[in-house]
């Protein structure tokens, strides 16, 4: 039975498909994605989308769409769908959409009369290559079937204009046809498993809108390249396989190539099922390195969110070789004590105070996988003090430990912290000075460093870091805790403190290493509950306070500024429960339970199987951002884990 639900008769209502999307990723940089109804809504949509390192490193749309076209007595059911300038839907194929199933590969469902035609889509593992499968499950009449593919041959963050550049040539190959719109692509080789006809029209589609791009302030239409059509007949109970690839494919090989595919999928019949399965698709492997995609469809990757979500995904990859190799990889990007705040070949900076500090904590959660205290201390020990010092006697961005034992970071006009949105170039919420999240890292990283080098005798470190991990302590309270509030400050900054309720205190108390007392730790997570706690994750910052933005809509300006001004972030969650089991205990868990069951709402929403990187702060808290990010899953498997284990990890 499927796990995920949807309700068969809303399928054919756009207000219904329209808003629920389909991602695949085949774990090297590439990825697939569409709306339920095949009615690409974003710029980023595409069948097959892939990096292109030749021409500027950026992923690329080659693929746009393909609309598949049922011919009977001649008369033609075409099942695609475009939205075009104007609120125009054409060809309106989603009016014969019967169902949709996606236990382990999307399956939709066609009835045209006494025609039923399933559709499965998948993305091949480690390969730039997508497989479309069409059975023909029932029929009465001699059926054709026509293939139209839609081409970009562009960015993803652009859009593909009609142009006289074009190239319009093809080259046959079995049982299809090789295409290069442009210099510097690879060739896309479109082919079937069955032979067919190809009737070469080279045409444009003018004017094709994605209704959320324009939503977001951004252009909004396209031209799309459509260089013919393929045609072939089907029989009852046939399958015939689509293959849009870098490469050539052997059509023979296809179904077998499919059906080997299909095996390698996580069963998504369950609420752990469709967290592995979306946390399978964050892991980027390739023959340079080995790492996590902060989010799909735009981002490479965020080092902090890296950090943050590999002890959740570990759990559900349960290969301790691959996490060790994404350590390795972060580590050669390490200077001057600290990581780049994005990885990529573009835009790569080292602004970030809170990454290097995420690293201990990644660590500390990965200790037993890594082979336990001693095999980490062996092998992390270096790295470890290199941070340690570089904090300590200052590095970049003027992040550097006061004399009080606590980390201060400050540069003008950077944003230093998690929370580092920008509006017109300028940080939304710059938090200069002694975060508290970063000083709770900190000591929690001093903490976590004794330890290790207490358990193998480094009697040498235990000497030097004690005493200023005793002073961060009780510096710690001193600066932050206020009595009379009953709550932390959320950053401090030349005696001046800002008392703003934010989620930032909660990671504070759920470390491991906490300088908090159980009653501290206590009202702060009742707070939290109070004032931030949603469906969706916690709030960026109380509805009571005067600058909270409860909605995340508008052009880019109006969307950073709330980004962390209110909007819900599902990643914090895993903090707050860990912080309330360590509260509450076991008596917790029923809480705890109920909080989780807000996530599996959203398993047949948004994202189908995987959780949006930001929901609004207003009910009914509906999803923003990136459809689907690594440390949002990351943390609600790790929740997930805490719930069910009854104890926090």
């Amino acid at each position: 039975m499927s796990y995920l639900k949807f309700d068969k008769k809303e399928l054919v209502n756009l207000e219904y498909s329209l808003k629920r999307e389909v991602l695949h990723s085949n774990r090297a940089g590439s990825y697939s994605c569409t709306s339920l109804s095949g009615c690409n809504t974003r710029k980023y949509h595409g069948l097959l989308v892939c990096p292109n390192y030749t021409l500027d490193g950026g992923k690329h749309v080659l693929l746009s769409t393909l609309d598949a076209t049922i011919i009977q007595h001649g008369s033609e059911f075409n099942l695609g769908i475009h939205k075009f300038k104007g609120e125009n839907y054409e060809p309106k194929g989603h009016k014969y959409i019967r169902d949709f199933e996606c236990k382990l590969i999307p399956v939709i469902t066609y009835r045209i009369g006494g025609v039923i035609l399933t559709m499965e889509t998948l993305l091949v593992e480690q390969t730039e290559q997508v497989l479309i499968r069409y059975t023909l499950v029932e029929a009465h009449s001699p059926t054709r079937l026509r293939l139209k593919p839609f081409l970009a041959f562009r960015n993803m963050h652009m859009l593909s204009k009609s142009n006289m550049n074009v190239n319009t040539h093809y080259t046959p190959v079995e049982n299809g046809i090789k295409v290069k719109m442009y210099e510097g692509y690879p060739e896309l080789h479109l082919q079937l498993t069955k032979k067919n006809e190809y009737i070469a029209n080279p045409d444009w589609y003018y004017d094709i809108e994605y209704y959320k791009e324009k939503m977001r302030g951004y252009d909004y239409l396209e031209d799309l390249y459509v260089p013919g059509y393929f045609e072939t007949d089907i029989k009852k109970g046939e399958s015939i396989i689509f293959s849009g690839a870098t490469f050539e494919a052997f059509p023979k090989q296809l179904q077998r190539k499919f059906n080997a595919e299909l095996k390698k999928k996580t069963p998504r019949t369950s609420f752990f099922g469709c967290l592995h399965n979306s946390a399978e698709q964050f892991f980027v492997k390739t023959n340079e390195f080995t790492d996590i995609l902060a989010g799909f469809p735009w981002y490479n990757g965020r080092i902090n969110q890296t950090f943050v979500a590999l002890p959740g995904l570990s759990y559900a990859m349960e290969d301790p070789t691959l996490i060790k190799r994404i350590l390795r990889t972060n580590i050669k990007r390490l200077k001057n004590g600290l990581f780049p705040a994005k990885w990529g070949r573009i835009d790569s900076n080292y602004a970030s105070a809170d990454a290097p500090l995420w690293f201990f904590w990644t660590i500390q959660k990965l200790t037993g996988d890594l082979g336990g205290p001693a095999e980490v201390w062996k092998s992390y020990k270096k790295i470890f003090t290199s941070i340690l010092n570089a904090y300590k006697n200052g590095t970049d961005f003027n992040i550097k430990m006061l004399d009080n034992g606590l980390i201060n970071a400050h540069t003008d006009g950077v944003a230093l912290t998690w929370m580092n949105a920008y509006a017109n170039g300028v940080p939304v919420t710059p938090r200069y000075g002694m975060a508290v999240e970063i000083n709770a890292l900190w000591y929690n990283a001093l903490k976590y460093s004794i330890e290790l080098a207490e358990n193998a005798n480094e009697k040498k470190f235990v000497n030097e870091w004690t005493p200023i991990a005793q002073q961060a302590e009780t510096s710690f309270i001193e600066t932050f805790w206020d009595e009379k509030r009953q709550y932390l400050a959320d950053y401090c900054q030349n005696g001046q403190c800002n008392y703003d309720v934010r989620p930032n205190q909660v990671i504070a108390a759920a470390m491991d290493y906490s300088p908090l007392s159980k009653e501290m730790k206590k009202s702060i997570i009742s707070l939290a509950n109070k004032d931030l706690l949603t469906a969706r994750g916690l709030r960026t910052l109380s509805p009571k306070n005067p600058l909270y933005e409860g909605k995340y809509d508008g052009d880019e300006t109006t969307r950073e500024k709330a980004t962390h001004q209110g909007t819900a972030h599902p990643w914090l969650i895993g903090f707050f429960i860990e912080a309330y089991l360590k509260v509450h205990k076991h008596s917790g868990i029923s809480f705890a339970k109920s909080i989780m069951d807000g996530f599996e709402e959203e398993m047949s929403r948004g994202c189908i199987g995987s959780i949006s990187e930001l929901y609004s702060g207003n009910p009914p808290h509906e999803c923003r951002g990136a459809i689907s990010q690594a440390w949002n899953i990351g943390e609600i498997i790790r929740a997930h884990f805490m719930v069910e284990n009854h104890q926090a990890l």
